[in-house]
């Protein structure tokens, strides 16, 4: 759903102090929120309209280290402005920060009317716009899994990594008696996000030590992006304000599980039928379902750059810890890397079980989705499912194994430079391949214990 407030109804929570602050946050290529924070009596009285921002922040890396070799923006071209557009419909209260309310801003040029291109959440709108001109309409959820530490933020940036505190000390998946325990922080994140006009359905343990999942309402596909960015921030806000850190990375540890981000999908008529759904199919699933699954399995080696952005990505992708190793399909299957999920009903759905925690939402639903309509477009046949243990499969479908091999796929991809656009395409693989070489240049942890003494 979007947003809570509109300007009329702002005005009297400003007027009474009750808000005396607005975020105006755009999304950057790491799915994070940049922006500034306005004085609310400023924002009314013309701030709402536009704002500006440096055009770097869509061509720096995890660092802000200002990224050389791209197209859009450089010390060559003077790293120039981005007009921050505020899409009104987000607006809503942060009940979680005190007198504080947040809009979404859209970036576009500077004559405020052409999205830039590159941007996150003009690259999902494209994609939204183009199923709604095939008649439908693109549904999805995503699923956050996060790991909480009793260390500080401040604790582990002086040091204490090495010495990382789950909140717990035990497997805690669906453990009503741990997350007791952890309530202190999960109840104000639950009732915090209600109150800013997310339907938050609930939280529960996960696979590991101090591993929590939280869930929100199955909704539109910019709807759902944007709820997943706020429902990250809002945890990382609750939790530092208790002098606990939380990670989205997709393996903290490679002695834990990972922490995924599973994208669910359907889509539906414009007069609310669920066009995924087929009563007579032995699992449901009407012929529309199935182009829309074999295109995004005949493209799930290219998409893969755009749902595991980083080196670390990958290392989740491994045996029995419930993370996919092979981009194949099977019904109602978590060993695959595309799982069917509402088998026999109207909320038959793909479950895309590859991206981690630190996914940009925009970029994997836009990706899965540009996927899907080009299989739909082509008619494209569905391959056989695949049954049983997915991981022990031979000759299946493998996801690829690291980021180099993604990028490469990405780049090659005529059917992601058909959707998004050649610039599109070359910016976000100029992104992986700046993430690969800062990876390869720096000596790890694991480097040192190995080889420091023994070499």
């Amino acid at each position: 759903m979007p947003g809570t407030l509109t300007l009329e109804t702002l005005k009297p929570l400003v007027a009474s102090g009750e808000i005396d602050t607005v975020l105006v946050a755009a999304i950057d290529m790491q799915g994070r929120l940049m922006g500034k924070r306005f004085h609310a009596p400023f924002f009314l009285d013309g701030g709402y309209k536009e704002t500006h921002c440096c055009n770097y922040l869509l061509a720096v890396d995890m660092e802000m280290n200002t990224v050389p070799g791209y197209k859009t923006s450089s010390w060559e071209k003077g790293y120039g402005d981005y007009m921050m557009k505020p899409d009104l419909a987000t607006m809503r209260v942060l009940p979680w920060l005190p007198g504080t309310a947040l809009v979404l801003a859209d970036l576009m040029e500077h004559d405020g009317v052409t999205p830039v291109a590159v941007s996150p959440r003009a690259i999902l709108k494209k994609q939204v716009e183009r199923a709604r001109a095939m008649g439908f309409e693109p549904m999805m959820a995503t699923e956050l899994e996060f790991y909480i530490f009793d260390n500080s933020y401040e604790n582990l940036r002086d040091g204490g990594l090495a010495a990382l505190q789950p909140i717990s000390g035990y497997n805690e998946d669906y453990h009503i008696f741990q997350t007791t325990k952890e309530e202190g922080l999960m109840r104000p994140l639950r009732n915090g996000l209600h109150g800013a006009g997310i339907p938050v359905e609930n939280t529960k343990g996960e696979a590991d030590a101090g591993q929590h999942e939280v869930n929100y309402k199955y909704s539109d596909a910019l709807d759902t992006a944007d709820n997943h960015i706020i429902v990250k921030q809002a945890v990382k806000d609750i939790a530092h304000a208790q002098g606990k850190s939380v990670t989205f990375m997709a393996k903290y540890d490679h002695r834990k599980a990972g922490s995924s981000s599973h994208v669910h999908q359907s889509l539906w008529t414009k007069d609310g039928k669920a066009a995924f759904y087929d009563h007579d199919d032995t699992h449901g699933m009407s012929a529309l379902m199935k182009h829309f699954l074999a295109g995004q399995l005949a493209h799930a080696t290219e998409l893969t750059a755009l749902l595991a952005p980083y080196v670390n990505s990958y290392k989740r992708f491994c045996i029995g810890l419930f993370a996919p190793t092979k981009a194949v399909w099977s019904a109602d299957n978590r060993t695959a890397g595309f799982r069917i999920c509402g088998l026999h009903s109207k909320a038959i759905r793909v479950e895309c079980r590859i991206p981690g925690s630190d996914v940009n939402p925009y970029l994997a639903c836009a990706a899965l989705l540009a996927a899907g309509l080009e299989g739909i477009e082509q008619k494209l046949d569905l391959e056989p499912e695949f049954s049983g243990d997915v991981y022990s499969a031979k000759n299946a479908r493998e996801i690829p194994h690291n980021l180099r091999d993604a990028a490469a796929a990405l780049l090659g991809s005529k059917m992601l430079r058909k959707a998004f656009g050649d610039d599109v395409v070359e910016h976000y693989h100029h992104a992986a391949q700046w993430e690969i070489t800062e990876a390869d240049r720096v000596v790890t942890d694991f480097e040192l214990q190995r080889l420091l003494e023994r070499a």
